[in-house]
């Protein structure tokens, strides 16, 4: 694909910074904000890159895109997400949560006193944290900074070593009846609490039906409830 200078200077300048603002990318090439955005709506269109109110990013690849700009993407569809799921969660004693923003919009309406939570997310525990009355489980690992979780086999390990009464994740695609991940590491940290779960929720914004994923994590069947906008 051949794109116009500009837009290959854009691109280059987001690799190495991950995530910028109009503005930036307008003083850095000394253009207008206009023309900058004129670049930015040809660029999205084609999938080059992802756009938020305050940022514009690379699109998920095999690396995770960074935690924060993932809150910010879609956020009103995971609020309506976790309003949605909120009167609909069972009983539960222990809870898992996995990385996902989507879970983190939910859980942070959730009464958690007196419950355990597990998460390998460090975004959410910092969260979590706040809360005296709340048991709070961080599972270790080789920490990935721009998903902000830790991640590997020992994380695997520890999860294969717990039994949760209910599990709260969202998943990076639904393919047909499947749900799949963009990486591996992920894909087997999912898996992993899936079966050692009771009850499961899977939620998912309805971008997720028009993303691609390679690691297939398992099929919607096996999820409880699946909560969607």
């Amino acid at each position: 694909m051949h794109l116009p200078n500009r837009q290959t200077d854009i691109l280059n300048l987001l690799k190495q910074t991950r995530s910028a603002s109009v503005k930036t990318l307008a003083e850095k090439l000394f253009v207008s904000e206009m023309t900058i955005r004129r670049d930015l709506k040809e660029m999205h269109a084609l999938g080059l890159i992802e756009r938020t109110h305050g940022a514009v990013f690379l699109p998920e690849t095999t690396e995770e895109v960074s935690m924060f700009l993932r809150m910010a993407k879609n956020a009103k569809a995971k609020e309506k997400i976790a309003t949605k799921a909120l009167p609909l969660l069972p009983e539960f004693s222990t809870l898992f949560i996995d990385g996902s923003s989507t879970a983190l919009a939910l859980v942070q309406r959730m009464n958690l006193d007196f419950k355990t939570v597990v998460t390998y997310n460090l975004q959410a525990a910092l969260q979590l944290s706040k809360n005296e009355k709340a048991k709070l489980i961080l599972l270790g690992g080789n920490v990935e900074p721009n998903s902000v979780s830790t991640t590997g086999s020992w994380t695997v390990r520890q999860i294969k070593e717990l039994h949760f009464d209910l599990m709260i994740c969202s998943t990076a695609a639904v393919i047909g009846e499947d749900i799949y991940e963009r990486s591996l590491e992920p894909k087997e940290i999912k898996y992993a609490a899936l079966c050692q779960s009771k009850k499961k929720i899977l939620l998912v914004d309805k971008s997720k039906f028009q993303e691609n994923g390679t690691y297939r994590v398992g099929c919607l069947k096996e999820f409880d409830m699946v909560i969607t906008d």
